[in-house]
């Protein structure tokens, strides 16, 4: 192999983070590279009228020097790359771009390698970030909700003969139009809904409230800005609705039957309660570190706003878009969401994970294994045989880094936390339940 230790280089900055470098090699450390890959292939080459070992240098260069010089150059140049950037002190985030050049001066071979660096991180706002940390407790009156969400998972329903009122189920014919012209998804048959349960956009739903079996009724609707189909979003439509029937919601008794459908077999009702205290509490507690979590860490960012590598940030979004097509079950890469789409949300993970990385650096921190014992337990309780799903997390190296990696920004959040000015903010259960969905789904 070549030395590559006589190099020539020069770097030019463009823009904060772009690196253009130049780098020349001496030709004859190439030369001699080729020479001597060549006679070890002439030693092995098996070429028809000549014996093994027996080949000519001549006919061994005509046959094999095309290919040794483009694995020599190919070797120079990834050798050379990397004690340029050693040398010269760079840290490139992602591969370079390399463009050979075309004249060769002084007996040098040069080539342009053009990336992107990390960027120099200045912690700032460490001390005295701004936080508000939710308080929230669960309420006799949340659990007694709660379990009225379990009933109404296994309710069953009756006609009833009335107006509809919210909680009973309507099941329609519809067809709609945007400005006289019926569009993809805007009809229905037989198709059954809860009022007030957010299965349907605001208007539609208003429109549903009142109705009762047999009647037609003609709702004016517009979708909200956001709609996720984007030539809806924002539209006014017009529907026209068949009412088939209606059906009240009816409730089963919270009797042994009931209470033998969650596992339970001794203490009643009071069991059930304190199971689904327990429960919603889980839940609960891994929601407000999920909440502390990203506030804290979006002051942190907040007083870091820094400039990061563009080639980060893409494959950050080729991450979360295969994340999103495997939660819709496709491979298919037309089916792939756009790009643009997770570009600011991309951006915003990879300028949070270098802040952290740094932050970890200055710090010393090291992973608490205790800890990662605590979150697989705790990931695992939910589990009907916990100590299996157990070994499942531990023996999946994926899984382990996932859980190793929330461990250590649930540490690092705990050190910002200590030194920031915390205020507490009363919530329901349900209002901060419902804030975190909101939250998770934007």
């Amino acid at each position: 192999m070549a030395s590559t230790a006589n190099l020539d280089v020069s770097v030019e900055s463009s823009g904060t983070l772009q690196r253009s470098m130049t780098v020349h090699v001496p030709t004859d450390e190439i030369e001699r590279e080729v020479d001597s890959r060549l006679k070890t292939v002439g030693k092995t080459a098996r070429l028809k009228g000549f014996r093994p070992g027996k080949v000519p240098a001549k006919v061994v260069r005509k046959r094999y020097g095309g290919q040794v010089r483009r694995e020599v150059m190919s070797d120079v140049i990834r050798t050379s790359f990397t004690r340029a950037i050693t040398q010269e002190q760079l840290n490139p985030a992602g591969s370079p771009s390399i463009e050979p050049l075309t004249s060769q001066q002084d007996g040098r071979f040069g080539y342009r390698a053009v990336f992107e660096v990390y960027p120099e991180i200045e912690l700032k706002g460490v001390e005295g970030l701004a936080v508000k940390r939710p308080e929230v407790e669960i309420e006799d009156g949340d659990v007694d909700a709660m379990i009225d969400k379990l009933r109404a998972g296994i309710a069953t329903w009756e006609p009833a003969e009335r107006a509809a009122a919210p909680g009973d189920r309507v099941t329609v014919d519809f067809v709609g139009k945007i400005r006289k012209e019926t569009f993809e998804g805007g009809e229905g048959k037989d198709v059954p809904i809860v009022i007030g349960a957010g299965q349907v956009i605001d208007d539609f739903d208003k429109a549903l409230k009142g109705v009762r079996a047999g009647d037609e009724k003609r709702a004016r609707v517009k979708f909200p800005k956001d709609y996720p189909v984007d030539e809806l979003a924002g539209k006014r439509a017009t529907f026209e609705i068949s009412v088939h029937g209606v059906e009240a919601q009816v409730l089963p008794e919270i009797d042994e039957e009931f209470l033998a459908g969650f596992g339970i077999e001794d203490g009643g009702v009071e069991q059930l309660r304190t199971q689904v205290r327990e429960n919603m509490q889980r839940e609960l507690d891994e929601r407000l570190r999920s909440t502390m979590n990203s506030t804290v860490l979006e002051a942190f960012l907040a007083a870091n706003d820094i400039e990061v590598p563009n080639a980060l940030v893409a494959q950050e979004i080729s991450f979360l878009q295969e994340e999103t097509m495997r939660r819709l079950g496709t491979d298919d890469p037309a089916q792939a969401p756009a790009r643009d789409a997770f570009a600011a949300g991309a951006a915003r993970r990879v300028k949070i994970s270098l802040l952290v990385q740094e932050f970890i650096a200055r710090q010393g921190l090291a992973l608490d294994r205790s800890r990662v014992d605590e979150r697989i337990e705790s990931l695992t309780a939910p589990y009907e045989d916990p100590q299996e799903a157990a070994q499942i997390y531990r023996s999946n190296s994926e899984l382990m880094a996932q859980v190793e990696s929330a461990v250590v920004q649930d540490q690092v959040v705990e050190l910002l936390t200590e030194r920031a000015k915390v205020s507490g903010k009363k919530m329901s259960f349900d209002e901060f339940m419902g804030t975190a969905d909101a939250a998770e789904s934007a």
